[in-house]
This record gives C-alpha cells, sequence and structure tokens, in this order.
C-alpha cells in the first residue's frame, strides 16, 4: 500500500506544488489549509507523516503538534518560514521530528521522506529473537512493543528519540559520530541536522534522568559524538 503523506499549509500553490511532488514518488497524498482540519484527518486518515507549515489560520503549528502527540507518534516534518533556531527548538521540543525551514529544497524534502518511511519499513520488520530486549542497567528497552521503561517506570519519547536510542542500543559500546546518527535519523549532515541531534538528546537524556556530569547511560565523546553504555 502505498505510504499517504498529510500536507498542511495555508498556501494553495505550495500545498500544490507538495501534492505533485509527492505523488510523482509513488505516494498518495491528502491536504488541508488549517490546524484543526488537520486533526480531523490525522484522526481519520492515519497518514504515514504529517508535512506541517507553523504559520495557519486557526492554530499555531506548534500547538498543533502538542495537539497530535496527545494521541499520535506520526512523525512530523515541519516546513516554516521561522527560521531561527528558537523556533526550531520549540517545534523540535513539542515533537517534530525534523525541521525545513522555506524556501526549502524539494529534493531534501523527499529524502528526509524516504528516511522516515526506510525507517517505518524497518520498524515494523520481525526482529531477532535476541534483538528483542535490551536491558542496560535499570534501563529497559523493548523493541516489539515500542516501548522504553526506566526504574520500572515507562518512559515516554517521541519518535526520534526512539530511533536515537535504538539506533544507541544496537551499537551499544561503540561510538556513534554526529555525522553517522544524523545521515542515518535525518537524512543529511547539515548544520539544522546537528542542532536536532543536539535538541533530540538533550531531551533523550532528560526523560532518562541523566546528570550530565556524571551520565549513567549516554556518554559524550567531545567532538567526536555519543556511545550509549555496554554492561
Amino acid at each position: 500500500m502505498e505510504p499517504l503523506i498529510l500536507v498542511v499549509d495555508d498556501e494553495k500553490s505550495i500545498r500544490n506544488f507538495l501534492q505533485v511532488s509527492i505523488e510523482t514518488q509513488g505516494y498518495k497524498c491528502v491536504d488541508t489549509d488549517n490546524g484543526s482540519s488537520a486533526l480531523m484527518l490525522a484522526v481519520s486518515r492515519c497518514p504515514d507523516i504529517i508535512i506541517l507549515d507553523l504559520g495557519l489560520p486557526d492554530i499555531d503549528g506548534l500547538e498543533v503538534i502538542k495537539k497530535l502527540r496527545a494521541f499520535s507518534q506520526v512523525p512530523i516534518i515541519v516546513i516554516s518560514a521561522r527560521g531561527h533556531d528558537r523556533e526550531k527548538v520549540e517545534a523540535l521540543d513539542a515533537g517534530a521530528d525534523d525541521y525545513l525551514t522555506k524556501p526549502f529544497s524539494v529534493l531534501e524534502l523527499l529524502a528526509r521522506i524516504r528516511v522516515i518511511l526506510r525507517h517505518n519499513s524497518l520498524n515494523e520488520a520481525p526482529a531477532e529473537a535476541e534483538d528483542l530486549i535490551y536491558k542496560i542497567k535499570n534501563l529497559v528497552i523493548d523493541t516489539d512493543k515500542r516501548r522504553i521503561w526506566l526504574d520500572n517506570e515507562e518512559v515516554r519519547l517521541t519518535p526520534n528519540e526512539y530511533k536515537v536510542l535504538m539506533l544507541l542500543a544496537k551499537n551499544r559500546g561503540k561510538v556513534l559520530t554526529h555525522k553517522f546518527i544524523t545521515k542515518d535519523i535525518w537524512g543529511g549532515i547539515l548544520a539544522e541536522d546537528i542542532q536536532s541531534l543536539r535538541v533530540c538528546m538533550g531531551n533523550l537524556r532528560r526523560k532518562l534522568g541523566e546528570d550530565p556530569s556524571q551520565p549513567k547511560y549516554i556518554i559524550t565523546e567531545i567532538g567526536v559524538g555519543y556511545r550509549l553504555v555496554d554492561e
């Protein structure tokens, strides 16, 4: 079945352009110009990816992300004219998976869509029996159920936080460079990808109760990357 992508933007010309670009790749597309309709379509159509503009006429895009995250983990790619780091961080903190600043390259957007769909496909594939559950100190990662527990309390992660943690878990004990992680998760190594990784890693560490001065799970190799401890 072809992936379904929901485009949310108040500019009809952009919606039309994105629809043509998406459908030429063999994907299905549905679009809307406001946040309220986007939330209803997210429930009724269950899209595989949402492409979201922040400047909507009825509900601010950041609020749409928060409302979506209350009931769905659908990957969200933000496309916005808001190009300041603060706005990018706010969107990523709210639960967005990726962020592109207008004007953007449609080729780059399509590449990032492919990365997300590839991750979705890998996550749906049957896991090897020995890889179903990772246990590291008091951290338990159940890849079959896609659930995380710390000290017997469930930890809620965004899709990208889960992807980063899984990438580290599969390579536990090994140092993964910033370039390796950003290419695997976001499909590129642009400055904004590095910023996305920093925000994602900061949120992930906070949810794991990490003390930056004495980390239990994620070790920073300064100037190189990160590694997950291996007991």
